[in-house]
């Protein structure tokens, strides 16, 4: 939070917010939550699926990350990429989210060696799908890519995969969203980023920061 673009794209956010009293936000929200609703469960294209990891400290995987990686599995005998990318890296001295995810997954499905590809750098969503656009640049690819995920976090995936420039579908872990507490707060968080997100985005291009542009392009 001491990042100066940081706190002017949270400034203009809030100014957005508090201006529009609350409805800039309950706009993002919705938009979230209809996301989280509607994304399939069975991808369209196989050209490339990425699989987003998730912090898992000391290997241990939860609930989120487990459905992600049963989401693989489940479709695997009926739907097999033509690339499979594990994103995610991890502390120094552990294992990385890639690597863990390519352990559990390995336990149930042969993935093709030269089909797979791990991603080890990344701590973020945006590394994640930065990094995996260098990815694919590297590798023959035609078509959109297939970002599999939590529901709750595929609104703010679809939005970085767009300001980056790539084609995407969205396909959820979950076969359903299920309301509780914790996805409400988890949807909440996820407005609130998606809304500074956007509006930083937009508030960059109308001022000409090419610096802060820079930082999610």
């Amino acid at each position: 939070m001491l990042d100066l673009d940081v706190l002017h794209v949270g400034l203009i956010a809030t100014l957005a917010c508090v201006l529009s009293a609350g409805l800039v936000y309950l706009g993002y929200f919705w938009h979230v939550v209809q996301v989280a609703r509607r994304s399939r469960c069975q991808p369209r294209h196989r050209n490339a699926l990425l699989l987003f990891g998730k912090h898992a400290p000391g290997g241990h995987i939860d609930a989120d990350f487990s459905a992600r990686i049963q989401r693989v599995i489940t479709l695997w005998p009926e739907y097999r990429p033509e690339r499979l990318f594990l994103l995610g890296g991890g502390a120094a001295g552990d294992l990385t989210e890639a690597e863990i995810a390519h352990a559990a997954l390995a336990r149930h499905i042969h993935i093709h060696p030269q089909a797979l590809h791990l991603e080890r750098q990344s701590r973020d969503t945006l590394q994640n799908l930065r990094n995996a656009r260098s990815l694919l640049a590297d590798t023959p690819h035609q078509g959109p890519v297939t970002l599999l995920s939590s529901r709750y976090h595929l609104a703010r995936c679809a939005l970085f995969a767009r300001q980056l420039g790539l084609e995407a579908e969205l396909c959820a872990a979950e076969t359903r969203l299920q309301w509780s507490l914790l996805t409400l707060w988890r949807l909440l968080g996820e407005a609130g980023y998606v809304c500074m997100l956007d509006l930083g985005t937009r508030w960059a291009r109308l001022i000409g920061s090419q610096r802060m542009l820079a930082r999610v392009t």
